[in-house]
């Protein structure tokens, strides 16, 4: 449809928030006319030179690198059309299914695909990062320093969020779109939150 607009998400497959707002957003697609664009951002980009970190989310970030490594490097082999799918398949493993993040999800998420075995290579490699640090400061740039992800950009509107779980399905997904459109579009308004009192609900 002409009017259907476009909407730019940045993920990090790491992030079970961020994972839970592109679940909400594909169930935004079926209830709106709105299509969304993938773009990867890094956990362990936003966080570099941080030494306040528990040493846990340290390790978790280093372990971080692999997957949207892998992301990239398909994006820039096979344009942005396959990663919306690898994001799926990749949260698929470490969100719904609890898999550990590494190597083993990635390579199984790239033959779900039929995506080549040796993108899994980009994992380890720092080949990529200056067009994942790209696609980051891309993301952030249109948000500032505070947030992480994901991010959400559309028609000039850009926030960061929405933190919600479960992810809401149908028509309630659809409100809470027009709601959070509208609140983020709202001239000099910068932030609405509360403490999160439950951990991600994946269902």
């Amino acid at each position: 449809m002409s009017d259907t607009k476009t909407v730019d998400f940045w993920f990090d497959p790491a992030c079970p928030w961020a994972w839970l707002a592109s679940r909400w957003l594909l169930e935004v697609e079926k209830v709106r006319p709105v299509r969304a664009r993938w773009h990867v951002m890094s956990l362990a980009v936003l966080n570099e030179g941080r030494e306040d970190l528990p040493e846990r989310y340290r390790e978790m970030l280093t372990t971080a690198w692999g997957p949207v490594r892998v992301a990239t490097a398909a994006e820039q082999r096979f344009g942005n059309e396959v990663v919306g799918d690898l994001y799926t398949a990749l949260g698929n493993r470490f969100h719904v299914q609890g898999e550990e993040l590494g190597i083993g999800p990635v390579r199984d998420a790239l033959k779900e695909l039929d995506l080549p075995a040796d993108l899994a290579d980009a994992a380890e490699s720092s080949d990529y990062d200056e067009a994942l640090r790209a696609s980051h400061q891309d993301g952030i740039d249109r948000v500032g320093q505070e947030v992480g992800t994901p991010v959400i950009s559309v028609e000039g509107v850009s926030f960061f969020g929405p933190v919600v779980t479960p992810a809401p399905k149908g028509e309630a997904a659809g409100r809470l779109w027009d709601g959070v459109l509208l609140v983020a579009g709202t001239d000099g308004f910068f932030e609405l939150k509360r403490s999160r009192t439950r951990e991600p609900v994946f269902d």
